[in-house]
């Protein structure tokens, strides 16, 4: 064997030994909570998961589970399937801000998003006191229910609907459209005849999508539902672990194993259905189909506007009113008006530069090795013989489907005992908490990096290689220059939703630890709900200017990487 052969082997076993370890990290916590939920079933009636299936909270929370993710995915339908249709398929005015407004609250956390609606409505408010529309005090806050969790998650998960169709939209052939037209056919029929029934498996996709995210998410159901006594089994599991600590943690695996299962059935749902709801197109698409509204072209775009006021700007306006009274119900005036909200928590706050210190550093930290792993990571994929990459490939993307507080749990059992050789704990620390970073966020770095991978041209790399280039040289050369945009796009995607997350970190932080999202979540707990305010605007702003920093990043990215971007 030649010393480049023997040198180029070396290689391609370093990025095969990389790629095992990045899956073996990503399935880890699963097989261990897997083991956990299922150990013990000797005992009968006595172990952990049959006490969690005869207990009647453990029913009680699937059925409020279900029933608000079930109503959630309904209101997410309708706002997403309306926006998408209009804003892909008409000549609907503003159409690049509108999308940059709709996509703006799924990227703001669900706690900051349950905040701004409870101090949107209430006697409380200041911003219905500023108006004179406060409800008399004494009266319930209407969020504090099963609806107002729904009314929250739909609105938080209406972008993965939008999305989800907008791809099939785009995708849809012009000439399908010009053929219904040149037959007769009335633009109503169009759209009930033609573009319904192609798009079907971009509504399944969404709907699917906009479930998933409703069964999982932590911030919106205990912000409201925790204060009203609704458990679902995110914030059930989050309960139990608060009262009674790590010698429940069998139950709890149990009950995050019944989460993980109907996440994973809704997946396996979704793939069934769009399957089946899938044509085989052939013609040119890519792009709006612009039909002509007419007279009704200022209506449609009114309504948009309507809505995102209704949906966006009114919840932030009340968190900004919030953020700049005094206290809790005084109406804001020339008077009120005062920035000690955000004096207090920039200035005199010592946890809260905490927070933010350690969510940028588990947030930033977490784009970083993330970014150095995924270029060889995409690199090794794409020579992986198809099945077996398919097979990595659901390996890598377990921890990003299963819910956040499933993760959570996975990662306290495998790390809640020193680890071997090392006698080192993670538990309670941030090393915990980066972990879990590490294997959720991987794949949103992984796909922009292995699209734009695949959009390269084979024989730039062929010649290298005859010139003797070994892979490493070859990717560092060649690979990394090219994808270079995808892969910083790639990072600053897991950094934007690292920054705030919560669902992980509300089971993982401890004293001293705590993130933006805990924070947030504590301060409103506690009734500091003004200064929860002003940490959430602090937030708010950040999301936006990273937002907008992807949004000009886009024009060098391939298509679909930047979510809000064609």
């Amino acid at each position: 064997m030649t010393p480049s052969l023997s040198h180029g082997s070396q290689h391609r076993w370093l990025l095969s030994a990389l790629t095992l370890a990045i899956v073996l990290l990503s399935l880890a916590p699963s097989l261990r909570l897997l083991i956990e939920a299922l150990s013990d079933l000797a005992q009968g009636a006595e172990a952990p998961l049959w006490r969690v299936l005869q207990s009647t909270a453990t029913w009680r929370a699937l059925s409020h589970s279900l029933y608000t993710s079930t109503l959630g995915m309904l209101i997410a339908l309708a706002l997403g399937s309306l926006f998408a249709f209009i804003i892909t398929l008409t000549d609907v005015r503003g159409k690049a801000a509108l999308v940059f407004c709709f996509m703006l609250p799924m990227m703001i956390p669900p706690q900051v998003t349950a905040l701004a609606w409870l101090q949107l409505f209430g006697p409380a408010s200041p911003l219905l006191k500023s108006l004179g529309l406060a409800p008399p005090l004494g009266s319930p806050q209407p969020l504090y229910s099963a609806e107002g969790i729904a009314l929250l998650l739909g609105i938080q998960s209406a972008p993965l609907v939008f999305l989800g169709l907008r791809t099939s939209l785009l995708s849809l052939p012009r000439e399908l459209v010009e053929a219904a037209r040149i037959s007769g056919a009335r633009q109503s029929q169009v759209w009930r005849h033609v573009i319904l029934p192609v798009t079907r498996s971009g509504l399944v996709a969404g709907g699917a999508m906009a479930f998933i995210s409703s069964l999982g998410n932590f911030g919106i159901p205990a912000m409201l539902g925790i204060p009203a006594g609704y458990y679902v089994l995110p914030t059930l599991i989050y309960q139990r672990m608060a009262s009674f600590g790590t010698h429940v943690l069998a139950e709890m695996a149990s009950l995050s194993l019944l989460i993980g299962v109907l996440a994973l059935a809704g997946v396996a749902l979704q793939q069934r259905w769009m399957g089946r709801s899938r044509y085989g197109l052939v013609g040119h698409s890519g792009r709006a189909h612009d039909f002509a509204l007419g007279r009704y072209r200022g209506l449609a775009t009114a309504l948009l506007v309507a809505l995102l006021s209704i949906i966006l700007v009114a919840p932030l306006a009340a968190l900004a009113t919030s953020s700049l009274v005094p206290a809790m119900g005084v109406p804001l005036s020339a008077e009120s008006a005062t920035l000690g909200a955000y004096a207090e928590v920039i200035g005199r706050q010592g946890a809260t530069w905490r927070a933010m210190r350690n969510s940028l550093w588990l947030a930033g930290g977490a784009a970083l090795v993330l970014m150095l792993c995924c270029l060889p990571l995409a690199y090794r994929l794409q020579r992986l013989p198809p099945r077996l990459q398919s097979v990595t490939l659901s390996a890598i993307e377990l921890p990003y489907a299963l819910p956040g507080v499933v993760l959570a749990v996975a990662c306290i059992l495998l790390f809640v005992r020193p680890l071997p050789l090392i006698e080192v704990t993670l538990y309670g620390t941030l090393g915990l908490i980066f972990i879990a970073y590490l294997a959720r966020f991987l794949v949103v770095c992984l796909k922009p990096v292995a699209a734009s991978l695949a959009q390269l041209d084979p024989s730039l790399e062929e010649a290298a290689q005859l010139a003797g280039a070994g892979p490493w040289r070859r990717l560092i050369t060649i690979a990394l220059p090219l994808v270079a945009p995808a892969l910083f796009a790639g990072g600053l995607l897991v950094f934007l939703l690292a920054v705030n997350e919560l669902t992980v970190s509300a089971l993982l932080w401890s004293a001293g630890n705590e993130t933006l999202g805990v924070l947030i979540f504590n301060l409103d707990e506690g009734g500091e709900s003004v200064l929860a305010a002003a940490v959430s605007m602090l937030v708010v702003g950040l999301v936006a200017a990273l937002m907008l920093s992807l949004s000009l990043l886009a024009p060098r990215l391939p298509k679909g990487v930047v979510p809000w971007q064609d």
